[in-house]
């Protein structure tokens, strides 16, 4: 056991309490800082539990305030802003409008919000966890045993900690290709494209998930040359085929070079980038952002001597509480695997220690989670599309209404979103709701609710909602799938093998 000296040469500076405690057993202890990490410890804590977080980073917030979720939402908002770049033809300007007479905008001018924006967050998610009194270490955290974790700081001090339970929080890394020259400065992958020198005239990215086609949309409204390329033959495949179409349209509208069904086949560092495409042939491109997919932070755990062992890639496999093969080891977030956005993260941190501690507060997951894509424009939805409600044979109608027939929808320009409501067909109760356009993930909560009350038309339909505004869609969207169904435009197991 090591002195109170070396915790204090380990912990986080963040504490408000060091030494009020005496040393190494907690009833919880929680590795990482994200939202899983963050709403965990301040969940148990709350509730009188004694507390300890391991960071090993300088900062505080994982992947969702330093590299992923808030700053590419960040950065989205500072392209648009700054670019002048509008999904509409707002006043007759367009698409592509430059900002403030400025001919090219800068990187740093790109920057600056996001970094002001994640100095915020990490003070916030630092305060917070000193409200709660949680014990919070800087160092990377392994197992010795299932019951106790050794913290070591970048210095070398080292101090072991005991809990009776912990949860992993750990978050994920970006994939490297080892086909690539990660050596080479203009070569990128999510985390290091925010310390981006220069915006290039031109860019590729690899793979069409949410990271890629969000960083694509982007730099292209920043007036960078974008090439998109991805192996699959559909964008964003868990979306609504409508929806992903639109938003492929969209893309191409925009002027990115929208290469489906197309992979890169080498990559090289020249005077430019040189790539081969399997069926493209070779390129040349200024920078090159690798987005093809995640692994989880798993790695230096030493989970073997937890019991543990993560899957090919570094994912931890929990049961409904979120609970690991070693029943006092809870994970949550990202390393758990899909949907890993930082809502659902912040969630299933919460159920998982309401379960571990009995505490009868939280005892499970909302039953629909909503999932938002911030491209241009916004993609959202929450429920069954029409895919997955053929596949269980369920006959549905749907009813549509276009942002270009929306008041509100017409004073902004957007002449392409639109909001899809999926019913029962027989019932009339909703199913599913889809929207792209801007506004998409704020718009979808509305639909999100109804879902989650089991209401259906009837809803929309005697509610009287503000005019003008985005929402009011919802109503105009039951009116159509009312005049679907009375027309027999709905879909049956029947209708469709007949």
């Amino acid at each position: 056991m090591h002195g109170e000296s070396e915790r204090q040469a380990v912990q986080m500076p963040e504490s408000g309490h060091e030494g009020s405690h005496d040393g190494s057993q907690y009833d919880l202890i929680v590795i990482g800082s994200g939202p899983a990490g963050e709403k965990g410890a301040a969940q148990a804590a709350y509730f009188g539990k004694r507390v300890a977080l391991i960071e090993k980073d300088s900062h505080y917030g994982g992947a969702a305030a330093n590299t992923g979720t808030l700053p590419s939402k960040t950065l989205r908002e500072s392209a648009l802003y700054l670019s002048g770049f509008k999904k509409r033809d707002l006043y007759g300007l367009g698409i592509g409008v430059e900002a403030k007479g400025k001919e090219r905008v800068g990187a740093q001018d790109f920057l600056r919000r996001y970094h002001e924006v994640r100095d915020e967050e990490r003070e916030r998610i630092g305060k917070n966890l000193e409200r709660h009194r949680v014990d919070p270490y800087r160092g990377a955290a392994q197992f010795v045993d299932p019951q106790t974790v050794s913290v070591r700081s970048r210095s070398g001090s080292e101090i072991k900690l005991t809990g009776a339970v912990f949860l992993i929080a750990t978050g994920t890394k970006p994939h490297r290709p080892p086909s690539y020259p990660w050596d080479d400065p203009r070569v990128y992958d999510s985390d290091t494209i925010l310390g981006i020198g220069a915006l290039p005239k031109s860019m590729l990215v690899v793979g069409g998930g949410v990271i890629g086609s969000e960083y694509a949309c982007m730099f292209s409204a920043l007036g960078v040359a974008v090439t998109l390329v991805d192996g699959r033959n559909r964008l964003l495949g868990f979306l609504d085929v409508e929806v992903s179409e639109a938003l492929q349209e969209s893309m191409k509208t925009m002027g990115i070079d929208l290469l489906l069904g197309e992979d890169v086949v080498s990559a090289a560092a020249g005077k430019r980038m040189e790539v081969v495409l399997k069926k493209g042939g070779a390129r040349e491109f200024d920078a090159v952002l690798i987005a093809s997919g995640r692994g989880g932070n798993t790695g230096e755990l030493e989970l073997d001597k937890a019991g543990l062992t993560p899957d090919k890639r570094g994912l931890l496999a929990v049961d409904e509480f979120y609970r690991t093969a070693v029943p006092h080891i809870y994970a949550a977030g990202d390393v758990v695997g899909f949907p890993a956005l930082a809502s659902t993260s912040m969630e299933q941190a919460r159920v998982a220690m309401t379960h571990a501690f009995d505490l009868k507060y939280k005892t499970g997951l909302a039953r629909i989670l909503p999932l938002g894509i911030y491209t241009i424009p916004e993609c959202s939805c929450a429920g069954e599309s029409e895919e997955s409600l053929r596949e269980k044979k369920v006959p549905h109608v749907v009813g549509k209404a276009r942002y270009a027939q929306n008041a509100r929808g017409f004073i902004i320009g957007d002449r392409d979103g639109f909001l899809k409501l999926i019913f029962h067909a027989e019932s009339l109760k909703l199913l599913g709701v889809h929207c792209i356009g801007e506004q998409a993930t704020e718009l979808i909560h509305v639909g999100l609710t109804a879902l989650l009350l089991e209401q259906g038309t009837d809803l929309f339909l005697n509610t009287c909602y503000n005019y003008p505004t985005l929402s009011e869609m919802y109503k105009y969207a039951a009116y159509d799938a009312l005049g679907r169904k009375a027309r027999g435009e709905i879909w049956t197991a029947a209708a469709a093998t007949g």
